[in-house]
């Protein structure tokens, strides 16, 4: 017998279900999106081949930073971890361990196994989390087990016919000095038999922004490379709202996509290759470490003070 969902859970259900009408890209449309991704990358690796040899690590992250700011992606703040900072990455561990448990685990014994975990995973946070004071885990705890139970509440308990997978790392190509990656918070279906059925979801607080459909598309591009067959959908669920923004995955959006990642990917490589970084005003500068000696910025600080009186 099905479960009974909550009203949030069946709104969320019926946003992700498949339509009757199966969905089926052209192949050769396909192909051709690729190769043409594949011949960019190829002529970018080349150049950054020649002008260094650490190689260039693409991220939704980084893409938005070179799109952004240039100054700012070459010269980013420094990161802290906080409990506010580390909630996220613990939320998204739990919720991966929930995917796979057997039972029904409470959120505190995700959470509690996913920081035991977390501690000893290579990395800096592995080592915050070693040495955090006692009032630290209790923010950290009490934060992320908030994400698990807005989670669950909002979406149909993830059963094995779903196929959910959670944090699934996508990478092209699969060696050379240019990587485009990605880790996805959420995954349901697969492709199968050239249909495509597998939605890409991310998981957010926090209200909306523009970019994080772009990161979307961005994951959906990068599961194109992988095996030909783009996702039929993504979505931003954002939990303190228990809401899902849903985008069907078109041949548009994939090459909007393409676009966006080819122009992140040539101003990164013109950057390695010594050409002088913008500077353009955004809501980063508001943070920025740069932000007393960059005009720009100040500028752009001084026109949004003005908007807001």
């Amino acid at each position: 017998m099905p479960p009974v969902l909550n009203p949030t859970q069946q709104r969320t259900l019926e946003l992700l279900r498949r339509s009757p009408e199966p969905v089926v890209f052209d192949p050769e449309v396909i192909a051709g999106l690729c190769s043409g991704i594949a011949e960019a990358v190829e002529h970018f690796a080349e150049r950054v081949a020649a002008a260094s040899t650490d190689g260039l690590w693409m991220s939704k992250a980084k893409i938005a930073s070179v799109l952004g700011c240039e100054y700012h992606h070459l010269h980013p703040a420094p990161f802290d971890w906080t409990p506010a900072t580390a909630a996220g990455t613990v939320a998204h561990r739990a919720i991966e361990l929930l995917v796979g448990w057997r039972g029904e685990p409470t959120p505190a014994v995700l959470v509690d196994e996913a920081i035991e975990r977390l501690v000893t995973a290579p990395g800096t946070i592995g080592d915050w989390l070693a040495q955090m004071s006692e009032a630290d885990r209790a923010d950290l705890v009490n934060n992320a087990v908030d994400r698990i139970v807005k989670f669950t509440e909002s979406f149909p308990p993830l059963t094995k016919r779903f196929i959910p997978v959670a944090e699934s790392s996508v990478r092209y190509p699969e060696s050379g000095p240019i990587v485009l990656a990605g880790k996805t918070d959420l995954t349901l279906g697969r492709a199968e038999n050239g249909e495509a059925r597998k939605v890409i979801i991310d998981l957010k607080t926090g209200g909306m922004w523009p970019q994080h459909l772009d990161d979307l598309r961005f994951y959906a591009l990068l599961e194109t490379m992988r095996i030909g067959i783009p996702p039929r959908k993504v979505a931003g669920f954002y939990l303190d709202a228990g809401r899902a923004v849903v985008e069907d995955v078109t041949i548009d959006t994939l090459r909007s996509a393409a676009h966006r990642t080819l122009d992140a990917l040539g101003r990164a490589v013109e950057l390695i290759e010594g050409r002088e970084p913008t500077r353009q005003g955004q809501s980063s500068c508001r943070w920025c470490p740069h932000i007393g000696e960059c005009a720009t910025g100040q500028h752009w600080q001084a026109e949004q003070a003005e908007r807001d009186d």
